[in-house]
């Protein structure tokens, strides 16, 4: 019964989605962000605390919660964790050390409060020496996702130009409509 009343409101309603942003400092969470809302470049500082604001593709709303990725700030981030339908985990292609980032993924997935599908934007496609998408999903172990209950998707992107980012929203959608 509950599949068919989310159907209808997938064909007649609207949907709505919590989404929060996240990654290490300097990633593109928030130029990503504004990004998605402008098509523009933005240029931002570091995000003391969040930002939210609201993106719909086609009848599917997303309320995104830009979280600043500053060390200090990390121990925050479950806050935002209830009814979060999608994590976008920014990383940045360019730094090669990302073992901070495969820990603070692995502890966000851990959270007993989180079920959430996870987008991975590997910012910053367009700079020399960038990692690939493979790089960043076997240095993150995804494939050990695998048997885990929640869904994950990479994609390449890039923040500044908006370079594929629409691929990861219509990933999320398509996900969202299903679900």
């Amino acid at each position: 019964m509950g599949q068919l009343i989310s159907k209808l409101m997938s064909i007649f309603g609207k949907q709505e989605h919590k989404v929060i942003i996240v990654g290490l400092d300097n990633a593109g969470k928030t130029s990503l962000l504004y990004q998605f809302l402008t098509n523009e470049v933005v240029h931002t500082c570091p995000t003391v605390r969040s930002n939210v604001e609201k993106t719909v593709l086609q009848k599917t709303h997303f309320f995104m919660w830009d979280i600043g990725g500053e060390e200090a700030l990390r121990s925050a981030w479950n806050t935002y964790y209830s009814n979060a339908e999608f994590i976008i985990l920014v990383i940045d292609s360019t730094d090669r050390d990302q073992l901070l980032a495969t820990v603070e993924l692995y502890k966000m997935l851990a959270h007993e409060a989180l079920d959430a599908s996870v987008l991975i934007f590997a910012n910053k496609q367009d700079m020399k020496d960038s990692m690939t998408t493979m790089e960043i999903s076997q240095f993150l172990t995804l494939s050990a996702m695998k048997d885990h209950p929640w869904h994950w998707h990479i994609q390449g992107c890039c923040a500044l130009t908006g370079e594929r980012l629409p691929a990861g929203l219509q990933w999320m959608q398509s996900w969202a409509t299903v679900n």
